[in-house]
């Protein structure tokens, strides 16, 4: 199923976020990890990409595995910042091999020696290549912040359109942990024509170290609230989990009481965490 004809349900889903493994020896352990989010019957799952594509095979083997095993609609990540264009079309055939149709093009992190490869500068160069195809639903990323290398929030929002328009049928919102920043980000690009379908993002933070994590690659602002919930709780592991998982059940609720249906949710590689949101909204996501 294409993750477009999802969006168009009025009903509110959940969809989770795995990871593959860096090496083939923790294949297992990550599958495992990615069965038991996969029995919790998310509206689909999306499966990231290493950096440079260092993972390409597992991202694609691991879709593959969630899709035909467990009845799980996928969708792959692909980056092509650091990627030649014969790489990225050889991604692209394993994916259509194995019957995945949604992909999520995104530029990637710039590699730290800055070696990148000249067939593609931007998303939307991968996007407008996919749309092409015309056999994938194209996602796209978005910073409701601001990306980091952006000059301003006009300029975020400018090439932003260039993606929609280039063939993405929906985005997806790097993590927030204030709704205001959502809800005030979807106002702006609404405002600039931009209508495709713009699933928030979630992170539970269950671990005091996430959160410079998010403020550094993200540039995500961190409200008092939660600043204080880490500090009241950062060193108690399971508590932190805890107070992390409520945190982000709490984002939840507001986002679907204000009519937003679709929520997806940066699990990882957590069977926990993603079991434990759907716990909490028991009474309110259910078939």
């Amino acid at each position: 199923m294409k993750i477009t004809e999802i969006l168009s349900q009025e009903k509110p889903v959940l969809s989770f976020e795995v990871f593959p493994p860096k090496k083939e020896s923790a294949y297992e352990t990550v599958e495992q990890a990615a069965v038991e989010i996969a029995r919790l019957s998310p509206s689909f799952m999306s499966v990231t990409y290493g950096a440079g594509g260092g993972t390409s095979q597992y991202t694609a083997d691991l879709a593959a595995c969630l899709a035909k095993k467990y009845g799980v609609t996928s969708m792959a990540h692909l980056t092509c910042v650091s990627s030649t264009r014969e790489h990225v079309r050889g991604v692209v055939e394993r994916l259509r091999e194995n019957g995945i149709e949604n992909i999520l093009a995104l530029r990637g992190d710039l590699p730290s020696d800055g070696h990148v490869e000249k067939d593609y500068s931007h998303a939307s160069d991968l996007a407008a290549e996919l749309a092409a195809m015309e056999d994938f639903c194209i996602g796209g990323a978005c910073y409701p912040e601001g990306h980091p290398e952006s000059k301003n929030k006009a300029e975020d929002i400018r090439y932003l359109k260039e993606k929609v328009d280039a063939g993405c049928s929906f985005l997806t919102t790097q993590m927030f942990f204030d709704n205001n920043i959502y809800y005030n980000f979807l106002y702006r690009v609404r405002e600039k024509g931009i209508t495709v379908p713009i699933i928030p993002g979630i992170m539970p933070i269950t671990r005091a170290s996430q959160v410079k994590t998010a403020c550094t690659l993200a540039g995500t602002n961190m409200p008092e609230r939660f600043r204080n919930l880490v500090d009241c709780f950062g060193d108690n592991p399971k508590a932190m989990q805890q107070a992390g998982i409520a945190y982000a059940t709490d984002q939840i609720i507001d986002l679907i009481a204000n009519g937003i249906h679709n929520i997806h949710v940066y699990s990882m590689n957590k069977p926990e965490v993603a079991a434990g949101i759907q716990k909490n909204l028991s009474e309110i996501i259910h078939d």
